[in-house]
């Protein structure tokens, strides 16, 4: 198969350009024809350029211009000429254009977005479909916005604890390694005179023997570093790989707990989203757990979705799950069963919504101070390995 590119003319009168795939010219020709088309040039495509993935910020701005225009009542395909208008970046104005004539052209916004889902966060396509449906679309908008918000401003609160001490860290170990390489050994030889031979510190004997190995050490560290890197990224490349980091990741206090609530959060309001849309409960499972971008949540949505199929109700079918708690299901069969399972779906939301804002609240108030404590015992340490033969040899004379 290979990619044409064409101009047309839809039966209403109105230029369309895009690309078919088709073996031939002429069954590429007799494709466009069969939609109703006007062909008046079609060729084969040049291979174009891989691209990369709407920046987040560029995506988070986009989307809520998306949502503005759409709560003020404008009609999907001119919101988007429009805020094509108002994009400062060019590749993200093309992007717009391209995607507005292909639903000018009759294109469904499911299908041009999932042509672009390497640019797009993942459903997005089927969140637009189902808001315009519904006519819920500013409301799915602001939603998903919410949930990056949140994402965002919880890699920001951990990017700022460590920040500062790491920068101190890094400075700290350049500045001790100076003092491991070119100052202590020689202060080894004085302490050992000034003891006469006495048997040193222990601490002070370990910063004197890191002094004679400071290379290698450093050595051992990069190397260390390097396996981590390669096996996270080893990992990354297959899904037993990525559920085994995110096992790992879910583990870590506090920072573990406002992944796990974010994650639900997200799921349970995509679910509501969802059901508005007209899905049966295995669809919203898939689909919702396909939106959170867990590799565990898909996994257990998928057999939980499975047995629902088999006939089985969703506490029963649950017995098995670890990621999606008790609670999160029960809710979801009481909803069912009361007819108000989009309430309690979006109910789940906000909850676990606010369990990821406290999260977040208390890494705050830990991290960072966490962090510096943990520089500056370190920078203790090494004070401390220096004087503690000189505070031996002053209690001596003392005594």
């Amino acid at each position: 198969m290979a990619t044409f590119e064409y101009n047309a003319v839809t039966s209403a009168g109105r230029l369309m350009k895009g690309t078919i795939e088709a073996g031939t010219p002429a069954e590429a020709s007799e494709g466009l024809t069969q939609m109703q088309l006007t062909v008046h040039s079609i060729e084969k495509a040049r291979p174009k350029k891989l691209k990369t993935a709407v920046g987040r910020n560029e995506f988070m701005l986009f989307n809520q211009q998306l949502a503005s225009i759409t709560r003020a009542g404008i009609p999907l395909e001119k919101g988007l000429r429009e805020l094509a208008g108002d994009v400062n970046s060019k590749s993200m104005r093309r992007l717009i254009d391209d995607i507005t004539g292909e639903l000018e052209g009759g294109v469904s916004i499911e299908d041009a977005f999932e042509r672009r889902q390497k640019r797009f966060p993942p459903l997005y396509g089927r969140i637009l479909k189902a808001g315009v449906e519904t006519g819920r679309l500013s409301e799915m908008l602001t939603s998903l916005n919410r949930h990056l918000e949140l994402a965002t401003r919880t890699r920001r609160i951990i990017f700022e604890a460590f920040g500062y001490p790491a920068v101190i860290l890094v400075m700290s170990a350049i500045i001790i390694t100076g003092i491991f390489m070119f100052i202590i050994p020689q202060f080894g030889t004085i302490l050992g005179e000034m003891t006469e031979g006495a048997e040193l510190p222990g601490l002070t004997r370990l910063f004197l023997g890191m002094a004679r190995n400071v290379l290698p050490f450093w050595t051992a560290v990069g190397f260390i570093i390097a396996a981590i890197i390669f096996l996270f990224a080893m990992f990354s490349s297959f899904s037993a790989g990525r559920r085994l980091k995110e096992s790992l990741f879910m583990m870590i206090p506090v920072i573990g707990r406002v992944y796990h609530s974010s994650l639900l959060s997200r799921m349970a309001e995509a679910m509501a989203m969802m059901v508005s849309a007209g899905c049966d409960m295995p669809a919203c499972l898939r689909l919702a757990s396909g939106s959170t971008g867990s590799e565990k949540l898909i996994l257990e949505s998928e057999v939980l979705a499975g047995q629902i199929e088999q006939g089985a109700n969703i506490l029963e079918a649950g017995q098995f799950c670890r990621v999606i708690p008790r609670l999160f299901l029960y809710s979801i069969q009481l909803g069912t069963q009361r007819n108000e399972l989009q309430d309690n779906l979006y109910s789940l939301g906000q909850m676990y919504s606010e369990q990821a804002r406290y999260g977040q609240a208390r890494l705050q108030a830990i991290l960072l101070p966490t962090a510096l404590i943990g520089v500056g015992g370190i920078v203790m340490l090494c004070v401390l390995a220096m004087f503690l033969p000189i505070i031996k040899i002053i209690n001596s004379l003392s005594s």
